[in-house]
């Protein structure tokens, strides 16, 4: 059998790289000008790798009874990790992905297509102007993982943007988001008080050496109408083969501190990652 070769192809957004891992026989790892964005395992969709999917994937499995069936809006799509995770996970589940770059979309839609009958549908556009679009109470789980490059757009962090999430959310519906930010945090409490003025719960989940301020890192911000199942979150997060740490309740709301919430007119991207933080091949 021929060994899987890498793939490279300029992309609407930059050059993206889709290189095959030696260890897992159809495992791929996608590049975006140097950032890593996605790794799927195509024989194996549950398969988590990256430290923030997992998090993301615990919520998922939390949210909502084992094997329930969910109306998912996933905005960014990189090579539908998630997506493929919720299908295998929660068959029977409706999910639409909203990707700005075609050029992208048609790099996995070759190269890592989806199997058809999974209920998955993939649509071209900004993310923030679908769902201002998009009905109401239309979504169970809205999951935010748009990068610019290594950067969280602006025009997705401020209160407009979280009011029209709120807004295609049904009552029990949950808000995820992948941020990335590094002490003295000043983009992630301002998005932590951005959302708590829209969201009645807010959860933030982490590996401990970032919220010490030892290093540049991911977090995954949980937003909720409905109380969190903590608890089960900090069992699972704990014993994670990548250990994270739920924040919620006194303590968060003393991380976020006197930070403000973000207009859309003093709306900023996350910070650059230093050097080396998220970059490979």
């Amino acid at each position: 059998m021929n060994e899987p070769i890498p793939v490279m192809r300029a992309v609407d957004h930059g050059t993206a790289k889709l290189m095959p891992d030696v260890d897992r026989e159809r495992a791929w790892l996608l590049t975006v000008d140097g950032a890593p964005q996605s790794y799927v395992d195509l024989d194996e969709p549950t398969h988590l790798e990256f430290e923030y999917t997992r998090r993301l994937g615990h919520v998922l499995d939390t949210v909502a009874e084992p094997g329930r069936a969910l109306d998912v809006l996933h905005l960014g799509g990189g090579a539908l990790t998630l997506p493929r995770y919720v299908a295998a996970t929660r068959p029977g589940s409706r999910q639409d992905v909203i990707e700005a770059d075609q050029g992208l979309l048609a790099m996995i839609g070759e190269c890592l297509p989806v199997p058809g009958g999974t209920g998955i549908a993939l649509h071209r556009a900004d993310a923030r102007a679908w769902i201002e679009a998009a009905a109401p109470d239309s979504a169970d789980i809205l999951i935010a993982d748009v990068f610019g490059g290594s950067r969280v757009p602006a025009h997705l962090t401020s209160t407009a943007y979280a009011s029209a999430a709120e807004r295609v959310l049904r009552p029990g519906g949950v808000y995820l988001a992948n941020l990335a930010d590094a002490a003295p945090f000043a983009f992630l409490r301002s998005q932590l008080a951005t959302f708590s003025t829209v969201f009645e719960e807010i959860a933030l989940i982490a590996e401990p050496g970032v919220l010490r301020g030892r290093r540049f890192g991911n977090a995954v911000l949980v937003a909720s109408h409905q109380p969190l199942d903590t608890a089960a979150l900090a069992r699972r997060t704990a014993a994670d083969a990548f250990p994270a740490r739920v924040e919620h309740g006194p303590a968060l709301r003393d991380f976020i501190g006197g930070a403000a919430p973000v207009r859309d007119e003093d709306a900023v991207p996350s910070p650059e990652p230093p050097g080396g933080a998220f970059g490979i091949g």
